[in-house]
C-alpha cells in the first residue's frame, strides 16, 4: 500500500520535470462601460448598461510541436460585448411591495496560467522523467528515496535531462483548442420585498445562472477505450468479495511472455496514437454549467442598536467538469471519448444554506446617567451562525485503473462524477469590541473575535494521494487467479467507505487593540 511504501522508502513513482523554469505569458486588457439609470415615473426605474471586454496574449513563446495537434491560436476574441438590464417597481406607499429583476452577460478574465502552460509543456524545451517503480526497465534507474535522479540546482532557470536517459523522458503537451472561446456567463435574478413591520422587511429572491463555453482539458492523445474487468478484494487483497467491475480501458491485457510483462498477464504499455508524446492537453471552450438558487431572507435595519439579518438558501449546482483555474494539472476527464459523462453536481454545488446574523450597539445611558455611560456605553456585539448541507464528492480510485497514464481522474466503475455528499458544516463566530474616546481626535477600540465559537467538528472527505486519504477503492496491479481466469489486476476496497480524514479549524480566537486617530 501506500502507506507501508512510504515507510519503507519505497515510492512507487518518480517524477521530475526538465527543461527552462520561466514563462512569459503577457497580457493586456481593455474594457469600457456603459451604463444609463431612467427614472420611467415614480413607481419605475429602469437600468441599461453595456460592458466591452479585450484580453490580449503574447504569442512569443507559443511553439506548436511539429507532431501533435500545434498550441493553437490562442485566446482572442474581439466581440465579447455584455449587454445588462434591471429594473424595479414600488407598489403601495405606506409599507411598499418592491419588485426587482435584472438579466446581464458576463465575460469571464482568462487566467494567464493557461497560457504559460501551453508555452512551457510543448514538447520541444520542457519534457520530464516518469518512472514507474513496478516496471523493469524503469526500475533499473530508480533513484534511492529522498536521492533525486538529476541534480539540479533549486533557483537554475533551465535544467536538462542527461543524454543517457533520453530514452525514458516524455513529452507532455498542452494546446488551445482552435475554436478557443471566453467563458461567458448568463445571469437572470428576480427579487421581491415588503416592510412588514417598522424597518423590518421580508424578501424572496431567485437567481438563474448559466456558464457557457467554460474550459475544460481533454486527452486527445488516447485509443479507443476497451471493456475489461477486473475482481474487486477486501482491503487485505486475499479475499474475493464475488463481484467485478467493469472499465473502460485504454490498454488491452498480455497473457504472453516478453520483455515488458516478464510474468503474465500484464496490462500492456499505453499505446498513444502519437507515440512521441504522451498526453496532449488541449484546453477547449466546451463545459458548461447551470445554477438555481433560491432564498427567503428576513432583515430588520438597524433600530435602537439592534440589527439581524436571517436567511434561507435552496440552490443546486451542475456542472460537466469545467477545468477552471487547474491548468498544469493532468486533465479531470474520466474518459475523453466521452467528456459528457462529466456532468453532475459541481464541486461547490450546497443545497441548503442557513445564515443569521446580528448586530447589538445599545445605549442604554444618556446625558442624565453619563458616568453609566461611560461603562456601559459604546459596547457593541456582533455575531455570524452558518450551516450548510453538505458538498458533492467523487468516489475516486487511486492507481489508474483505466490505464491513461493519469492517476487523477478515476472513479469507481458505474458512479458519475460528484454523485456522493460529504459531511454538513456548521460555524458560529462573533466579536465583541467597546471603544474609548480620548479626546475628539483619538479613539481606542478593544476587539475579541471568536471563529467557530462552540468548536464545532467540521469534518470533510479530502481526497489526496499521499496514502492517507480516503479513497473508494484503490487499484492494484498484482495478478490474481479465480478459477481458470487470471487477471493482472485487482480492485481492494477499503474498511470504510470514503470516511472523512480532515477537518476544518477549530475554536480559534484573537484579541486586537486598534488606534484611530
Amino acid at each position: 500500500t501506500p502507506l507501508r511504501a512510504y515507510a519503507h522508502q519505497v515510492p512507487h513513482y518518480y517524477l521530475q520535470s526538465f527543461g527552462p523554469a520561466v514563462t512569459h505569458p503577457d497580457t493586456n486588457e481593455y474594457a469600457g462601460f456603459l451604463q444609463d439609470t431612467i427614472r420611467v415615473s415614480d413607481r419605475l426605474a429602469l437600468s441599461l448598461g453595456a460592458r466591452y471586454d479585450l484580453q490580449t496574449f503574447t504569442t512569443k513563446g507559443l511553439q506548436g510541436n511539429p507532431v501533435g495537434p500545434g498550441a493553437g491560436p490562442g485566446p482572442y476574441n474581439t466581440g465579447d460585448c455584455a449587454p445588462r438590464v434591471g429594473w424595479a417597481y414600488s407598489i403601495g406607499n405606506e409599507r411598499p411591495f418592491v419588485v426587482r429583476a435584472g438579466f446581464g452577460l458576463f465575460y469571464t478574465r482568462i487566467p494567464q496560467i493557461y497560457n504559460s502552460t501551453v508555452q512551457s509543456d510543448s514538447g520541444l524545451a520542457g519534457n520530464f522523467l516518469f518512472l514507474n517503480n513496478n516496471n523493469f526497465f524503469d526500475h533499473q534507474v530508480f533513484p534511492q528515496y529522498p536521492n533525486p535522479l538529476v541534480n539540479c540546482p533549486v533557483n537554475a532557470a533551465n535544467c536538462q535531462l542527461p543524454s543517457g536517459l533520453a530514452q525514458l523522458e516524455q513529452a507532455d503537451v498542452s494546446a488551445f483548442s482552435h475554436n478557443f472561446k471566453t467563458p461567458r456567463v448568463q445571469q437572470a435574478s428576480l427579487n421581491v420585498e415588503r416592510e412588514v413591520a417598522h424597518r423590518m422587511s421580508v424578501g424572496v429572491s431567485y437567481m438563474y445562472v448559466h456558464g457557457v463555453d467554460l474550459i475544460r482539458a481533454r486527452d486527445v492523445n488516447l485509443p479507443p477505450p476497451v471493456n475489461v474487468s477486473y475482481p474487486v478484494y477486501d482491503p487485505s487483497g486475499a479475499n474475493f468479495l464475488g463481484t467485478y467491475y467493469d472499465v473502460n480501458s485504454f490498454s488491452t491485457f498480455q497473457s504472453t511472455r516478453s520483455l515488458t510483462c516478464p510474468f503474465p498477464p500484464c496490462i500492456n504499455p499505453l499505446a498513444r496514437p502519437i507515440p512521441q508524446l504522451g498526453s496532449i492537453n488541449v484546453f477547449e471552450s466546451t463545459a458548461s454549467s447551470v445554477y438555481h438558487g433560491a432564498t427567503l431572507s428576513i432583515r430588520r435595519r438597524m433600530t435602537s442598536g439592534v440589527y439581524f439579518m436571517l436567511a434561507y438558501t435552496f440552490a443546486h449546482a451542475i456542472d460537466d467538469g469545467q477545468d477552471a483555474l487547474v491548468a498544469g494539472r493532468p486533465a479531470t476527464v474520466q474518459d475523453s471519448y466521452a467528456p459528457n459523462l462529466e456532468k453532475g453536481p459541481s464541486v461547490t454545488d450546497q443545497r441548503q444554506r442557513f445564515v443569521f446574523s446580528f448586530v447589538l450597539a445599545p445605549k442604554p445611558f444618556h446625558r442624565d446617567h453619563e458616568w453609566l455611560g461611560l461603562f456601559f456605553n459604546n459596547w457593541k456585539a456582533s455575531g455570524v451562525f452558518t450551516y450548510g448541507s453538505g458538498r458533492p464528492v467523487s468516489a475516486t480510485v487511486t492507481g489508474d485503473a483505466n490505464q491513461d497514464g493519469n492517476n487523477s481522474n478515476d472513479r469507481l466503475p458505474g458512479v458519475s462524477r460528484n454523485s456522493l455528499l460529504g459531511p454538513d458544516y456548521a460555524t458560529t463566530d462573533m466579536r465583541l469590541t467597546r471603544r474609548l474616546y480620548a479626546g475628539d481626535r483619538v479613539k481606542l477600540e478593544l476587539m475579541a473575535e471568536s471563529f467557530n465559537l462552540l468548536n464545532r467538528d467540521n469534518r470533510r472527505v479530502q481526497i489526496t494521494q499521499d496514502g492517507f486519504q480516503s479513497n473508494s477503492a484503490q487499484f492494484v496491479q498484482t495478478d490474481k487467479t479465480i478459477g481458470i481466469n487470471i487477471f493482472p489486476a485487482q480492485y481492494r476496497v477499503p474498511p470504510s467507505f470514503l470516511r472523512a480524514t480532515d477537518a476544518y479549524a477549530p475554536r480559534q480566537i484573537q484579541l486586537a487593540l486598534k488606534l484611530i486617530f
